[in-house]
């Protein structure tokens, strides 16, 4: 079970919960975090505890002589940073008691992280819906477009939480790519593959590293059913090919790393098959990748229940 938090959801954005070390060179809590963000004024971080904004477990404030040792946790709100207005905007599909649906747009994340807090779809639709309890059910990349769902509920949360645990939810996504070279539509091919293609391989997410790494030589943790909508030329005059993906698995990046991996790598991917440098986001060319569909039996009423997107890929192939 998640450990609850003492602090409240405050415009939208929850508290940061942080582990203190129980024994170290520092005598009081407020020594290590002093340290732990030495990139901070410090000043500024006493006066925190000083102000009673720094807690405990139990809510109770942690004042700047508590001895290292009697918490194992603490809690506070981050120090909201100056954003831009994100100028892209979620569109809510389905809202009931239990569940909020939504079609995400390019570039909004789905939590806050890094740079991005109050601009998130999260912190968003609480304030929107003015809904504290709202929590994702699941999560897009920043970059991917499409379907995201919600909890309103912590009663119900868990029911949902655990459909996608248990991969019970079929999940249908878009993609398109820079068509590849010699490609055959009477007789297509991917990476010397038949289309239809299932691919599957070792995926492996590390801490601190933007990248998922791929071992070969493990056993296979992921896969993805591949097929082709279609081929043709983007309205923007791009030779595509325009691909529909079922991932039977929800490892991080999976969709990106296994068509990079057949050799058409989706357009305005930055990361995969090369990481290119830091840049700001481009909006003429998002990723061109969609979360189109998903569908699932309620576990609650044990209906059928299906969700699409409304929204399209720009660089999909234009119809003959």
């Amino acid at each position: 079970m998640p450990m609850p938090s003492p602090l409240p959801v405050k415009n939208g954005v929850g508290p940061t919960r942080l582990r203190v070390p129980t024994s170290g060179p520092w005598s009081t809590i407020a020594e290590y975090v002093v340290a732990r963000f030495d990139h901070m004024d410090t000043g500024t971080l006493y006066q925190r505890f000083d102000d009673g904004e720094i807690v405990g477990a139990d809510g109770s404030p942690i004042h700047r002589n508590t001895t290292l040792g009697t918490h194992r946790f603490i809690w506070y709100y981050r120090e909201l940073p100056t954003e831009d207005p994100m100028p892209f905007h979620e569109k809510i599909l389905h809202i009931d008691d239990d569940l909020v649906v939504i079609d995400k747009p390019h570039f909004l994340p789905t939590t806050p992280g890094g740079r991005y807090l109050r601009e998130s779809a999260l912190v968003r639709l609480r304030i929107r819906l003015d809904n504290p309890d709202l929590t994702p059910i699941h999560r897009l990349d920043r970059a991917t477009a499409g379907l995201v769902m919600f909890s309103t509920r912590p009663s119900t949360r868990g029911a949902y939480q655990s459909l996608f645990e248990k991969r019970q939810v079929v999940k249908v996504y878009e993609a398109v790519s820079p068509r590849p070279a010699g490609w055959d539509p009477d007789a297509p091919t991917l990476a010397s593959r038949a289309v239809p293609v299932t691919y599957r391989n070792h995926i492996e997410a590390r801490k601190g590293e933007l990248r998922v790494v791929v071992d070969d030589a493990r056993e296979p943790n992921s896969e993805t059913a591949i097929d082709v909508l279609g081929s043709g030329v983007s309205a923007s005059g791009r030779a595509v090919l325009h691909t529909i993906l079922r991932p039977h698995t929800g490892r991080m990046h999976q969709l990106r790393v296994h068509l990079a991996a057949l050799g058409i790598g989706i357009l305005g991917d930055h990361w995969y098959p090369e990481l290119m440098p830091e840049s700001p986001d481009d909006h003429s060319l998002p990723l061109q990748l969609l979360a189109r569909e998903l569908e699932f039996t309620d576990p609650l009423s044990g209906m059928m229940r299906q969700f699409a997107s409304r929204r399209t890929l720009q660089e999909a192939p234009i119809p003959e």
